[in-house]
C-alpha cells in the first residue's frame, strides 16, 4: 500500500464518523475552508474547538485582549502560566494541539483597529465568527462581511443567557438532507423500462421461492394497474380506495395446503408502503420558489454555478421532465432476491443517468449563451444536483444593519412573541438594552459590584428608551433586567460549550453546503433549558 493511501485510510478512520454524516464531498470543503474568530472568549474558544477536530483547513484568531484571571475561570482553553499574555496566541496554541491536519494563526489586534486599518484582511475567510464585540463594531463589521460576501456568525454568552445571529446575503444548499422524504419511485407515472420489466414478470408462473421474494415494488405497480382498470383509469387517492389497494395486493398471497395465507414478507411491504409510495409526482413548493427566483430567472454572467444549475433543471422540468424533476435514481430496501433487485436498481439509475444527460445538454447550452467555457460545471456537480433536486433550498438572511435599524426592524414580530410571558426572545431584547448600556457607560451593567441597584435603575431606562427607539409596545419583565445584571456580562462555560457546539454545527453547514442553517437569531435560555430560532 503507498504512502498516499495509508494517508488517506487514516484519515477515514479518524473522522469516520462525521464522513457519514456529510461524506467525503463535505470533509474535503471543510478541509478547505478557513474560519477566522474574533476574540477568543469562551464561547469563541469552544466553536472554533468544534471546527478544529473534524478538521477544518486553517483559522485565524483576532483578539487584542491579554489573558486575565476571569477569562482564564471560564476558558478551559487559558491556564495561569499564561496570566498577562496574548489571549489570540495562548488559545492558538492549545487549539492547535487538537488536531495535526489543522494550520492555525493569530493576531494580537482587536477588532476595531483590524476593521480601521486593514479591513480587507477578513476578506479571505470562508466564514468569520464574532465573539462580544460593542454594538458599533459589529454593525460595522457586518457591513464590511456583507459587502465581501462572506459569511458571519455571531456568538454570545452572557450569563444564562445564550445568543446566535448568521449574517449572509445568501446561501444555496444542494444536499440538504432532510430527514424524512419519500422515495422517488413514479408509480403514479411509470416510466417505459420499469413497466417493461414489470411485464415481463408472471407471478402465476413463478416458483414459491421467487414469488416471496419478488420485489415489493413489482407487486405494487402490478396490482396498481388492476386497480385502475377497475376504476376507470384512476388512482387511489383518498384513505379509503387505498385501503382498496391494498386489500387487493393481499389477495395474491399464496395459500399453504391449509388454505391459510403463506408467510410473505415481500407483500406485506407492498401493502404497507402503500401510502409513501403513491405520493404524486410534483415538483415541491420549495424548489418551485427556488425556479421562480430572480437568480433563476435572469441568468448572468455573474451567476453562480448553483443558478446556472438551477436554470437547468427548471428547463428540463418545463420540457424533457414532462413536469417533473429528474429521477433520484435510488430504490428503498425491500425483500428481494439478489437479481431482480439489482436489476430494478440498474433500471432506475440508468433512467436518472438519462435525465442528468438531459440536465448536462442544458447546462451547455447555458454555458454556451453566458460565454462561459463548458467545463466550468463538471459532471459530477450535474449529477449531484439532479439526485437532490427535490431538495434545494436557498437561505436568505437579512443584515444586522437592517434589524437594529428602527424603519427595517421586525418590531411586530418581537411584539407578537412577546405577548407569550414565556418567551425567550425577551432576552433577546434585554441583551440589546445590555449592549447599548455598555456602548454609553462602558462597562456592562451589573459589572462592577459596588452599585448593582443603581445599575438596574440605569438599565431598566436603558431598556424603556430602546423598546421606545424600535417601536416595541410590549413590556419586558423587570426579573429579565435584573437578571442581565445580575450576570455582570460575564460567560459561564457550561453555557458557552452548548453555545459552541450549535455555532460551530451552522459555520459546517455553511462552509460545506449541506443541511440547511438556521434563519435567522437563535436564542438559548439556560434557566430553563429552552431556546427559540425567529427571523429577525
Amino acid at each position: 500500500m503507498s504512502s498516499e493511501s495509508e494517508s488517506q485510510t487514516d484519515k477515514s478512520k479518524k473522522y469516520d464518523r462525521q464522513l457519514r454524516l456529510w461524506g467525503e464531498r463535505g470533509q474535503a470543503a471543510l478541509e478547505t475552508a478557513s474560519v477566522c474568530l474574533i476574540n477568543a472568549t469562551a464561547a469563541g474558544t469552544e466553536t472554533l474547538k468544534n471546527l478544529v477536530l473534524p478538521g477544518i483547513g486553517s483559522f485565524a484568531i483576532v483578539d487584542g485582549e491579554k489573558v486575565t484571571k476571569a477569562s482564564i475561570g471560564n476558558n478551559f482553553f487559558l491556564h495561569d502560566d499564561w496570566l498577562g499574555k496574548s489571549r489570540a496566541e495562548c488559545a492558538t496554541a492549545l487549539l492547535l494541539e487538537l488536531n495535526g491536519d489543522v494550520k492555525g494563526n493569530y493576531v494580537d489586534e482587536t477588532a476595531e483597529r483590524m476593521l480601521q486599518n486593514r479591513p480587507e484582511f477578513f476578506k479571505s475567510f470562508s466564514c468569520v465568527i464574532a465573539t462580544n464585540l460593542s454594538e458599533k463594531t459589529l454593525l460595522n463589521l457586518g457591513d464590511i462581511l456583507w459587502g465581501y460576501q462572506i459569511p458571519l456568525v455571531v456568538v454570545r454568552a452572557y450569563g444564562m443567557i445564550g445568543y446566535i445571529r448568521l449574517v449572509f446575503a445568501e446561501h444555496p444548499v444542494v444536499e440538504s438532507h432532510p430527514e424524512s422524504a419519500h422515495p422517488d419511485l413514479r408509480l403514479d407515472r411509470p416510466f417505459p423500462e420499469f413497466v417493461q420489466y414489470v411485464d415481463s414478470l408472471d407471478l402465476t408462473s413463478m416458483t414459491k421461492q421467487e414469488h416471496g421474494h419478488t420485489p415489493f415494488l413489482v407487486l405494487l405497480l402490478k396490482y396498481l394497474n388492476r386497480y385502475k382498470e377497475s376504476h376507470d383509469g384512476n388512482l387511489p387517492k383518498t384513505y379509503k380506495e387505498k385501503g382498496v389497494l391494498k386489500e387487493l395486493i393481499k389477495t395474491g398471497i399464496l395459500l399453504n395446503e391449509n388454505g391459510d395465507p403463506e408467510d410473505e414478507e415481500n407483500f406485506d411491504e407492498a401493502v404497507k408502503n402503500v401510502n409513501s409510495c403513491l405520493v404524486p409526482t410534483r415538483v415541491p413548493e420549495e424548489v418551485e420558489s427556488v425556479f421562480a427566483d430572480p437568480a433563476c430567472c435572469n441568468l448572468t454572467h455573474q451567476s453562480s454555478t448553483f443558478w446556472i444549475l438551477a436554470r437547468a433543471v427548471k428547463d428540463f422540468v418545463a420540457n424533457e421532465g414532462e413536469g417533473a424533476l429528474p429521477l433520484r435514481g435510488s430504490i428503498p430496501d425491500m425483500t428481494a432476491d439478489s437479481k431482480r433487485y439489482i436489476k430494478l436498481q440498474q433500471i432506475y439509475q440508468a433512467k436518472a443517468m438519462e435525465h442528468a444527460t438531459c440536465v448536462k445538454e442544458r447546462v451547455y447550452r447555458l454555458l454556451d449563451e453566458m460565454g462561459k467555457p463548458r467545463d466550468s460545471i463538471a459532471d459530477e456537480d450535474v449529477k449531484l444536483f439532479c439526485k437532490n433536486a427535490h431538495f434545494l433550498r436557498v437561505i436568505r438572511c437579512r443584515s444586522l444593519g437592517e434589524e437594529y435599524a428602527r424603519e427595517t426592524a421586525k418590531s411586530q414580530d418581537i411584539d407578537m412573541h412577546l405577548g407569550d410571558e414565556d418567551s425567550d426572545l425577551v432576552f433577546y431584547v434585554v441583551l440589546r438594552a445590555a449592549d447599548r448600556f455598555q456602548s454609553q457607560e462602558n462597562r456592562y451593567p451589573g459589572e462592577t459590584v459596588e452599585d448593582v441597584d443603581s445599575d438596574k435603575r440605569m438599565l431598566k431606562e436603558t431598556t424603556a428608551s430602546f423598546v421606545k427607539e424600535m417601536g416595541i409596545n410590549s413590556a419586558i419583565k423587570t426579573e429579565c433586567i435584573d437578571e442581565m445584571c445580575r450576570y455582570g456580562g460575564c460567560e459561564l462555560h457550561a453555557v458557552a460549550a452548548f453555545l459552541g457546539g450549535v455555532a460551530a454545527q451552522e459555520v459546517i453547514k455553511i462552509v460545506t453546503h449541506q443541511f440547511v442553517p438556521f434563519n435567522n437569531t437563535f436564542v438559548y435560555n439556560a434557566i430553563r433549558g429552552t431556546s427559540l430560532t425567529i427571523e429577525l
